[in-house]
């Protein structure tokens, strides 16, 4: 439709007044007319105007695609900077106030000394800085670049003056490629603050990474592979006999099970409502079920009961035991009309509130499901955060309860399908795990939420990772679901080794 439009019985011969062009020179890549012919190209390869004419449309197309690919490259690599630029400066402030807690601990007489410090550390970080904004400087020129081209080839491809075309055509061809970057071998990177003794000679000093990583190489390896009885393994917990606690609320069941060889022995069965469950350092098992009050399952007596933990008038959804044995509990108001009240509860052994995250400083609430919960030796809180039935959140608080940072996933990865967090669990480094089920992938955030890198689990023939748990040796366990819709009870539970995290 588009080529029946132009009109190539009329286009003059640039070369010979009066004469029409009437075929097209492959060889010397050019519209001529009889004259032209008889004169210089009777020995050529030439064709029809029109195949000529088709010929450029399909080199403009290549053209068009390798376009769009450089343009995909740009666009990496300056999503690469921005990430690169953000790790340097959360890296800077870390490293600043190291430098500012460890010049509080000294005398007066040393202040020049931690001057000299910080304004080293500026510069340095100032240096770094500077150098990955010019690259990125020159990453956003280029993305206009491409821009520009791929609408001027568009233009030309919609020409409908076959004479101009031509020209146009040519005019492009000789400055169609755009230049590629030549990346830096290396940006530089803010230095450590190593702490020295309280001498004057001795305070402190700047100490570079080695191997400066901004993002970790992370190696899964899967060592063993249990199936189950449970439509999903929803949650996992690890005991400390080597045997694990796993739960399914689709299933109403939890249960104790042990490897043995291939397969998992069952060692007991509750079946209770499950939405959440932690193992204390007593080594008993905390449910969120039904009510407003944690269950309790005795490890010694194999009892169920009722906890000291109320949540009273909310329910909980989610429960995670601290480093120093406090509890954060996840909780909901699910009477109607919804939405109610939704918070992060701290409470004591003796299950006394400390502290309740629930409103951010503008009396606005905080989370609208919390489902997970998880937080880092700094004191940070990480919730897994349902927005709505497809699409989560993790929420990543300070011990003050001010939001730090919302990720709400990878712009690639969660392209097709939102990101919906599963399980969330701190590494053995502190950095956070968080289960992308549906797209089977891990993200791996740092302590304050931004993305470090990530790894698809569908790459090991791990497909639905729903439940992480550590073990104490630093054993990664990945529960597993069935696709939505089945009923099917033969999920699957992975024994990984993991590295770089």
């Amino acid at each position: 439709m588009f080529k029946k439009e132009l009109d190539f019985a009329n286009i003059s011969c640039q070369y010979h007044a009066g004469q029409y062009t009437c075929l097209y020179c492959k060889t010397c890549d050019t519209l001529i007319c009889a004259t032209c012919i008889s004169k210089v190209h009777k020995k050529h390869d030439v064709t029809e105007i029109q195949e000529g004419y088709e010929m450029k449309i399909d080199k403009l197309k290549k053209e068009q695609s390798s376009i769009q690919k450089d343009r995909k490259q740009i666009v990496s690599g300056k999503e690469h900077l921005n990430q690169l630029l953000s790790s340097e400066n959360y890296k800077y402030n870390q490293v600043f106030q190291n430098v500012r807690n460890h010049e509080k601990s000294v005398k007066e007489a040393v202040e020049r000394y931690f001057k000299k410090l910080r304004d080293e550390l500026d510069e340095n970080h100032n240096t770094v800085s500077n150098s990955i904004k010019s690259d990125l400087n020159t990453v956003i020129d280029l993305l206009k670049q491409a821009d520009d081209k791929k609408n001027v080839v568009q233009e030309i491809i919609q020409i409908k003056d076959a004479s101009l075309f031509f020209v146009e055509v040519n005019k492009l061809e000789t400055s169609i490629c755009i230049q590629m970057p030549q990346p830096r071998l290396s940006h530089g990177s803010t230095p450590n603050f190593v702490p020295g003794e309280f001498t004057q000679s001795d305070i402190g000093v700047f100490k570079f990474d080695a191997n400066v990583s901004h993002q970790p190489n992370i190696i899964l390896e899967v060592n063993k592979q249990y199936q189950t009885e449970l439509v999903a393994v929803e949650y996992v917990c690890s005991s400390n006999d080597h045997s694990f606690w796993i739960g399914s609320g689709n299933n109403d069941l939890v249960q104790s099970v042990k490897p043995d060889g291939p397969k998992l022995k069952i060692q007991s069965n509750y079946y209770t409502r499950v939405y959440g469950m932690a193992v204390t350092q007593s080594h008993n098992l905390l449910l969120c079920s039904v009510g407003s009050r944690l269950q309790e399952i005795n490890t010694n007596t194999g009892t169920l009961t009722d906890s000291v933990y109320n949540m009273s008038p909310l329910e909980p959804t989610a429960v995670y035991i601290t480093s120093d044995d406090k509890v954060l509990i996840g909780g909901v108001n699910k009477e109607f009309p919804m939405p109610g009240r939704r918070a992060v509860i701290l409470m004591n052994q003796n299950g006394d509130h400390e502290r309740v995250y629930e409103h951010d400083q503008n009396k606005q609430s905080i989370f609208t499901y919390p489902l997970k919960i998880t937080s880092t030796s700094n004191g940070n809180i990480h919730v897994g955060d349902r927005v709505s039935l497809v699409r989560g959140r993790i929420v990543v608080l300070g011990q003050d309860g001010d939001i730090i940072n919302i990720y709400t996933g990878h712009r690639e990865i969660n392209k097709v399908i939102p990101f919906y967090p599963g399980e969330v669990v701190k590494t053995p480094r502190e950095n956070v795990i968080v289960a992308d089920v549906e797209n089977s992938t891990l993200h791996f955030l740092n302590i304050d939420g931004l993305l470090l890198t990530y790894y698809k689990t569908s790459d090991i023939n791990i497909i639905f990772p729903w439940s992480l748990a550590f073990t104490p040796t630093g054993q990664l366990y990945i529960g597993c679901s069935a696709p939505a819709g089945s009923t099917t009870k033969d999920a699957k539970l992975y024994e990984v080794t993991i590295s770089g995290c």
